[in-house]
């Protein structure tokens, strides 16, 4: 940010941190820490070549080259075959980090600063175990498709020590929580250090105390992400254990943890990174982030608390997840105001003062996180077309008398990072389109290299890719069977579950109750016929966790294991324990169908059924999140066509349709064959899915929308609102400060309206009272037509409610301060459906966003 001091200069990272390698292998250091192994495979012969055994358990370049011994070390650094590939492969890397990227060659380096990118979550692999499902892995996604496109963005997360829980199945069926140590070392991360090699750390200032937060670097292609971590010696064992656990621990806890993560993250992106313009909150875990830039620009500038909160808003995009307004984190006033000078540093009182009028809606409620993030952000959006409409309806209190639909919550639709998700098998499909490449720009030939790919070679693909998923389930489920204590012949059992010829169903979810993950329980024996069905079987792999305090969610874990153990379909039907990326990525890359059936419109947005289509998978799902987007009679399938009038009889319909479409549609075509054994019409719709639905539902279009729609309209209203010392933010807040004190001043006279050939015209008198006529605007009002109401289509953006500006004219006769308003509208619709109001107008204002007064026609 242009108005940021110079900080120290920061070194790049540790020298020779946790690893000593021979010379000629120094590469191998920075091969192992840059996590775009996660997505590009190029280097996994290498790892490989290194150790057999040690790859094939870990896939963890950084803990191999940990474990390895120094003689094997010795002869590689001696094997001129071995540091030839090797010189290939960090040639290859430095070709990737050195090329100007989409972004550069679309927009142009000085377009955007730069962006950090908060969030309480990052899952980008299993050797960074800092997820606990969509939001992080969502997250992880982001970094990636940001280090391809060359977009200037950092992530800002914390580094747990333990994390979230790995699951584990108990001879009963019961799921029990492991909480295994994250050791630094033994992590693809790094300490950043300060310029005389000394450790960075970020201060914060907590009751009686003084709290010491470590930073990590981990490097995702061109992308940094730094990590916040409280586990430092000279804190309070109780304060080192602010970073414990993701999503554990007690709600001062998890306020200690937003507080680290927004204050804290926002002093490293400054100490780090001041280049940086846009924050964007990935849900509103990092809210306290927005005060505490608020507060540093105060500072800065030599303003007040109020104009700076109008240069940051500016600058901050606000991204929403969920779908209910009881997911929201909220904190009682009595344990805020405990933190209160941590979470809002100097002049504290008077920030809480405005921070509570941002985060509730009323007085002596709790500070909601979400609402902070909303009334604290330029730009917010929902994950997809629905959730934007349920999100209007959620944030509807923080804009009172305001028309549902003009809740200013947009969306920007989810979409998955493709290279990490796709198999080796679709990426041989895809390659000759550009290869890794493809992905980075979304070239138009996708579609024809797709339409060039014979039906056989498509269909060779799938049946490649459900056999090495079958191959995968034996050997997890062999593992996890011997965890539980079985005997021998049981665990043997597991060499011959699956069949790689079956029509192969995949679920995999959080098991909770809105995602409903028993649907398919719902009707035993209508499933077991499915399963048993002599000429056309299925075969079912499920996965998922619950909640450590979801009793529902894993009493439904152990309905399914319970079910797993039915004597005629134990090998048709397996429940996988402890569901991470690793355990994802291979049930996307080999199931046919992937189901999901949450109750709507609970699905915000839904990610995993994205990561099927770039494999030849086909998705069966409720009309919810993504899918009401996605969704086509030829690229896949869909329930909830019905609508009951209880959550029960809903829930009875939906699974009957569901059982009705995998008996009449999903099994037909999957097993209505030509004489050449090639099922055509399911290859044409895995053909459509993937030229059609792949491209569209992939993150690199989801990044270029948050470009197009929220970062490059804040940076650019961030830069107006600093140029001439912060001039505009101090008219902002004047101009803010007027209506506030004479909005009530305001009238609407009766108006006259006089109907024409096509439409109306409307004469209104107008009396601003304490009020400027060029600091608000009039309007003529009125409310969409019921068919287009929110929620029924994608469409219903805010703002799109018809509304006509009515030009100011004469002076009211006898009046101070009133004028007669005039204008005309186009419409067939009747008198009665027009209203007149007068909103908050400013060249510089986002308004509802920023200003969401409003004043109707009595």
């Amino acid at each position: 940010m242009t108005a940021a001091a110079s900080p120290a200069p920061i070194a790049a990272m540790a020298p020779c941190w946790g690893l000593a390698l021979p010379p000629p292998l120094a590469a191998l250091r920075d091969l192992a820490l840059d996590l775009r192994w996660t997505w590009s495979h190029r280097g996994d012969a290498l790892w490989e070549r290194i150790d057999a055994e040690l790859w094939q358990r870990t896939h963890n370049p950084w803990i191999l080259l940990e474990d390895v011994p120094a003689a094997r070390l010795a002869a590689l650094a001696a094997d001129p075959g071995f540091l030839a590939h090797l010189d290939a492969l960090a040639a290859e890397r430095r070709a990737y980090l050195a090329a100007p990227g989409w972004f550069a060659e679309t927009h142009g380096r000085a377009a955007l600063a730069g962006v950090a990118y908060f969030c309480l979550e990052f899952g980008l692999g299993e050797a960074l175990p800092l997820y606990a499902g969509g939001l992080g892995v969502l997250a992880g996604d982001y970094l990636k498709t940001a280090s391809d496109l060359g977009v200037p963005a950092i992530g800002v997360g914390l580094l747990y020590q333990e994390g979230y829980f790995r699951q584990m199945i108990d001879a009963t069926g019961w799921q029990q929580e492991a909480y295994p140590y994250n050791e630094p070392t033994m992590m693809p991360v790094q300490p950043v250090l300060d310029q005389a090699g000394t450790r960075l750390h970020i201060l914060l200032d907590l009751p009686g105390r003084r709290l010491r937060l470590r930073v990590w670097r981990a490097m995702v292609g061109r992308t940094a992400l730094y990590l916040l971590d409280s586990n430092d010696a000279l804190n309070t064992p109780v304060d080192r254990g602010i970073t414990g656990k993701l999503y554990g621990g007690s709600t001062e806890m998890r306020l200690l943890q937003e507080i680290v993560l927004g204050v804290g993250g926002w002093r490293l992106v400054e100490t780090i990174h001041p280049e940086i313009e846009v924050c964007h909150l990935n849900e509103g875990h990092a809210a306290f982030a927005l005060l505490e830039r608020a507060r540093s620009l105060s500072a800065r500038l030599g303003i007040g608390f109020e104009e700076a909160l109008w240069v940051s808003r500016a600058g901050t995009v606000f991204t929403t997840h969920t779908p209910v307004e009881a997911g929201f984190d909220r904190y009682p006033m009595a344990l805020l105001e405990q933190y209160r000078h941590a979470a809002m540093g100097p002049a504290a009182e008077k920030i809480a003062a405005i921070a509570l009028s941002l985060a509730r809606t009323e007085r002596g409620a709790p500070v909601n996180m979400a609402f902070l993030a909303l009334r604290g952000s330029f730009i917010s959006l929902g994950v997809s077309a629905l959730h934007g409409a349920v999100s209007r309806r959620i944030f509807q209190p923080l804009f009172p008398r305001w028309p549902e639909r003009e809740v200013p919550v947009g969306h920007v639709t989810n979409g998955v990072h493709m290279p990490s998700w796709e198999s080796p098998e679709a990426d041989a499909i895809f390659a000759p389109a550009g290869g890794e490449a493809r992905w980075q720009r979304m070239a138009e030939p996708l579609r024809d290299v797709i339409a060039a790919v014979d039906d056989a070679a498509l269909w060779e693909m799938r049946g490649r890719s459900r056999q090495r998923l079958v191959t995968a389930v034996r050997a997890r489920l062999g593992r996890h069977l011997t965890g539980r204590g079985h005997d021998p012949a049981m665990v043997a059992r597991a060499e011959s579950v699956l069949d790689p010829n079956t029509l192969t169903l995949g679920f995999a979810r959080r098991f909770t109750g809105y995602k409903r993950p028993n649907l398919l329980l719902a009707d035993h024996a209508r499933l077991e016929r499915l399963l048993g069905d002599p000429h056309r079987p299925m075969q079912l792999v499920v996965a998922g966790k619950a909640h450590p305090a979801d009793e529902e969610g894993k009493r439904m874990i152990a309905e399914w294991v319970a079910f797993t153990a039915h004597p005629e379909f134990w090998a048709r039907v397996v429940f996988l324990e402890d569901y991470d990326i690793a355990l994802a990525q291979e049930l996307v890359q080999g199931v046919d169908v992937w189901i999901n059936t949450p109750r709507r419109p609970w699905e915000a947005c839904g990610t995993s059924g994205m990561k099927v289509i770039a494999n030849g998978g086909i998705n069966l799902s409720m009309l919810d999140g993504w899918w009401a987007e996605g969704f086509a009679p030829d690229l896949g399938f869909a329930i909830g066509a019905t609508t009951a009038p209880d959550p029960a009889a809903q829930d009875a319909a939906d699974a009957a349709e569901l059982y009705t479409i995998l008996e009449r549609e999903v099994a037909p075509a999957f097993y209505d064959r030509d004489p050449a054994g090639i099922p055509r019409a399911w290859i044409a719709r895995i053909r459509r899915g993937m030229a059609v639905l792949a491209p569209r539902f992939s993150a690199t279009r989801m990044l270029r929308d948050y470009l197009e729609q929220a970062y490059l309209p804040a940076s650019a209203a961030l830069r107006r609102r600093l140029a001439d010392g912060a001039a505009a933010a101090r008219s902002l807040r004047a101009w803010e400060r007027r209506l506030h004190h004479g909005w009530k001043s305001l009238h609407i006279g009766a108006p006259d309206m006089t109907a024409e050939a096509d439409g109306w015209s409307c004469h209104v008198p107008v009396y601003l009272g304490e009020i400027a006529a060029e600091d608000v605007r009039v309007e003529l009002y009125a409310d969409p037509p019921r068919s287009d109401a929110p929620g029924d289509a994608p469409g219903n953006a805010p703002g799109a409610a018809p509304s006509v500006a009515l030009a100011r004219g004469a002076p009211v006769a006898g009046a101070v301060n009133g004028f007669t308003y005039a204008g005309r509208v186009v419409t067939t619709r009747p008198r009665r459906d027009f209203t007149v109001r007068i909103l908050p107008s400013h060249p510089e204002a986002r308004v509802p966003a920023e200003l969401p007064l409003i004043r109707w026609q009595e």
